[in-house]
């Protein structure tokens, strides 16, 4: 298994890589189309929203929807805020918070999506195998300098990163209900944030939309035509189960000397 993901994790590097070396060596050629705002809102620890990185949001490097694609990752979710407007209060325990700061760190140290997309990609990938407390391993996986997130983190630079993420989270409109909360130019797409694509290709108004786009309207047509499944969604208020597992979790961690 740790094999198949480090060698899908290369595949994604590999893609992402190619993808804005291809976009940026023809950006001359194309129409001037503004992109498609795409916001992702979202907390480390939902299962929903790891899945929806891993298995979804790569579609757009793999189909080169990111050239019309402007990408805001957004890692602050359900979390709530104390009443000094300081401390945090994460919907999955303190592991979730710690996670959150430490992508909002990758963000604010590698500014460029292809540099930190793929960071968060190799965490959220340990998120789905329930290996979420090895994320130091993204470094070496991805041959990342680790010290400009250890100082964000240490410095406390990550926390105002968080309260950064906070503000914006607070600020939409109409409010976030749950996450992961897909917002495209604007409009959020509640429950059907799986078919993001469809309505990324639809916002576009570039004279030539990538080939991609027509194969994914045909799915969103069948997939429009199905029965509403279960919403796979966190709603917001604490888990207090996960709460109570991370808890032991983080407990046994820092008796045994490994966190």
């Amino acid at each position: 298994m740790a094999s198949t993901s480090t060698s899908k994790l290369l595949l994604l590097i590999c893609y992402v890589s190619l993808i804005f070396s291809v976009s940026s060596s023809s950006s001359s050629d194309l129409p001037s189309s503004p992109k498609v705002s795409l916001g992702l809102y979202y907390e480390s620890l939902c299962p929903y929203c790891s899945s929806f990185i891993v298995n979804h949001l790569t579609k757009l490097f793999e189909d080169d929807l990111i050239s019309i694609v402007d990408l805001h990752l957004s890692p602050w979710g359900n979390t709530k805020l104390r009443s000094d407007n300081a401390t945090a209060v994460c919907q999955h325990g303190a592991f979730e918070c710690l996670l959150d700061t430490v992508e909002a760190c990758a963000i604010d140290a590698w500014p460029k999506l292809s540099d930190h997309f793929p960071f968060i990609h190799c965490v959220e990938s340990l998120v789905t195998e329930h290996k979420y407390d090895k994320w130091e391993t993204c470094y070496q996986k991805l041959n990342l300098n680790s010290k400009p997130v250890s100082d964000c983190l240490s410095s406390g630079h990550g926390d105002k990163l968080e309260l950064k993420y906070a503000a914006e989270t607070s600020a939409l409109q109409p409010p976030h209900q749950y996450v992961p909360w897909v917002v495209v130019d604007g409009q959020p797409l509640y429950e059907d944030y799986e078919n993001f694509i469809s309505y990324i290709c639809k916002a576009y108004k570039g004279a030539k939309k990538p080939d991609a786009c027509a194969k994914y309207s045909s799915r969103h047509f069948i997939r429009s035509a199905k029965v509403n499944r279960f919403p796979l969604v966190c709603r917001k208020g604490v888990n207090r189960m996960w709460d109570l597992l991370e808890r032991v979790k983080t407990s046994l961690l820092s008796y045994t000397g490994l966190l």
